[in-house]
């Protein structure tokens, strides 16, 4: 049922009063849209989810960024050069690149150095800043400013991912007299360098920016970047009221496919319904995400250290069905290794099949060994994937496992599932960067959980030694071979089951163009425009 209309007034109120001005011609140099979720800092050593990472990127750049495609391309790093032994990178800057003005300077901006990234480096490892992205900089060793323009960075081993590592929002840079100037309150008031400036922002009200019109990129034509004149974001809490907001066209973007909305939107093969085929656009691509569940397979603490067990429960669930019904077929069903579509390296390895025959024997033989007549099995998720679990409950019982489903709070399922205190939990994986090696890292022993990202426990001599190659290796080939190999492990052992490799989905109206898609799901604005029909 959806929110009281004066819900959808307040925010109509809130949408215009962000845009500079509401007439016509104004209104398609704005772009807008609503965040649900809360924007907790504007400042890039805090962009750890999307609801951050979004405004960050519009207001911030680094030295290398990602194309749509995932390839590395220059940021404020022109070109840059890598040691035979992979060791030293050499980033050369661009050399007309400036910060928003700000009252801070001595001349209302100035130009970007290389001791800018010296300063910015420094904050993501500094404990008074608490940074969570200062583990970005675990393989670096040193780094230095050669001079103005040379900015030069030493690691500790090669390291193959890590110009992946540099595209993201933390590494942006950022200037040391506003920061210091400011303190705690630059993430209110941020000033960066990125193709929109910092307007106004009224915490869960409305946030804008400013195109910048200093902007250092250039579109192919030599014009210069952002088109649009502002960005305009409203903090409407309730999905299906953005869902209304959006359909009445007082909002051009809706990310993602809310449960509340999905059959509203969507047919069941996943194409826009045909009363809104001349509404609006639709933008789907693979996404950076593998959906899962995480078993804690530690031999001395759960029933999951047994491999028949685990094998059971990944050929019991179809997760075709799973991804139509549920998803409107927006996701893959994970028929392969743990590494998602549209990254190099996944895999075409078999193993996640729907057997349900196969896992009632195992099952059997699981029982007959363990001198039991049945399992009993808790599952945790969280409130947001409650039918997702269901599905899961109703195909492991339909082998023979019991299965009781425990919803906690979303803070409180990361504290227990980091803690090692859940037997069985629902999970997902994004991508912090664009390797593959982003993903093998949840099963490498050394990084067991609180103290990394292995939350299952899983522990493959084999495995360590693969991965521990694949980091020192240069060659994508030689990669994918240890990547593949890392994958068949990971299927046999399954100490995690892949439900589906999930997918963007994006809704504009049909006035966007430019926007574009991508498997990180990265919000680029800089080439937007909104044309008038």
């Amino acid at each position: 049922m959806l929110k009281p209309l004066f819900r959808i007034a307040i925010f109509l109120f809130l949408v215009w009063g962000c845009a500079p001005s509401t007439n016509n011609q104004h209104q398609n140099e704005v772009f807008r849209y609503n965040e649900h979720r809360n924007i907790s800092s504007l400042d890039p050593a805090f962009a750890r989810n999307p609801q951050n990472i979004w405004p960050v990127n519009q207001l911030f750049n680094g030295l290398v960024q990602l194309d749509d495609s995932l390839r590395i391309q220059g940021d404020i790093a022109r070109k840059w050069t890598i040691s035979d032994d992979g060791i030293r990178y050499d980033f050369y800057l661009k050399k007309e690149v400036y910060f928003h003005p700000s009252p801070y300077f001595k001349d209302t901006t100035r130009i970007v150095v290389a001791q800018d990234f010296v300063y910015s480096f420094d904050r993501l490892k500094d404990p008074k800043v608490a940074s969570p992205g200062g583990w970005v900089l675990q393989q670096v060793s040193s780094y230095k400013a050669l001079n103005d323009s040379v900015f030069s960075i030493e690691l500790k081993q090669p390291f193959s991912s890590f110009l992946g590592v540099l595209s993201m929002k933390y590494c942006a840079v950022v200037p040391h007299e506003v920061v210091d100037g400011l303190g705690n309150d630059f993430g209110k008031k941020p000033i960066g360098t990125g193709p929109f400036l910092f307007k106004t922002w009224k915490e869960n009200l409305k946030l804008v920016l400013r195109k910048n019109n200093r902007y250092f990129e250039k579109d192919a034509s030599g014009k210069s970047l952002p088109y649009l004149e502002a960005v305009a974001i409203t903090f409407l809490e309730d999905k299906q009221s953005e869902f209304m907001a959006f359909v009445q066209g007082n909002i051009d973007f809706l990310n993602s496919l809310d449960p509340s909305y999905k059959d509203e939107l969507l047919t069941t093969e996943g194409k826009l319904q045909p009363r809104y085929e001349n509404r609006f656009r639709l933008l789907i691509g693979p996404y950076l995400n593998t959906e899962y569940i995480g078993l804690f397979v530690d031999k001395n603490a759960s029933k999951f250290a047994s491999k028949k067990l685990r094998q059971a429960i990944n050929m019991a669930i179809d997760r075709k069905q799973m991804v139509k019904y549920l998803r409107n077929n927006i996701g893959y069903a994970a028929h392969n290794g743990f590494v998602p579509k549209g990254l190099q390296g996944s895999t075409p390895i078999k193993g996640n099949d729907y057997r349900p025959l196969e896992a009632k024997k195992i099952l059997k033989e699981y029982l007959k060994k363990s001198n039991t007549n049945t399992v009993s099995i808790q599952l945790a998720t969280d409130a947001n994937y409650l039918d997702l679990c269901k599905f899961i409950q109703q195909s492991l019982q339909k082998v023979g496992l019991e299965v009781s489903i425990n919803v906690m709070p979303v803070a409180s399922l990361r504290q227990a599932k980091s803690s090692g205190k859940l037997e069985m939990f629902r999970a997902s994986w994004i991508a912090d960067y664009p390797d593959a090696e982003n993903y093998f890292s949840l099963f490498y022993s050394k990084n067991f959980s609180p103290n990394g990202p292995n939350y299952t426990h899983f522990k493959n001599e084999a495995f360590d030694q693969l991965y521990e190659q694949s980091l020192k290796e240069k060659s994508f080939e030689k990669r994918q071979v240890l990547f593949n190999k890392m994958d068949e492990i990971i299927v046999e052992e399954a100490p995690v089951i892949p439900l589906y490799y999930d997918k963007v989905v994006r809704f504009t109206q049909n006035n966007v163009t430019g926007l574009g898609n991508n498997p990180i799901n990265i919000l680029h604005l800089k080439r937007v425009k909104k044309v008038s029909l």
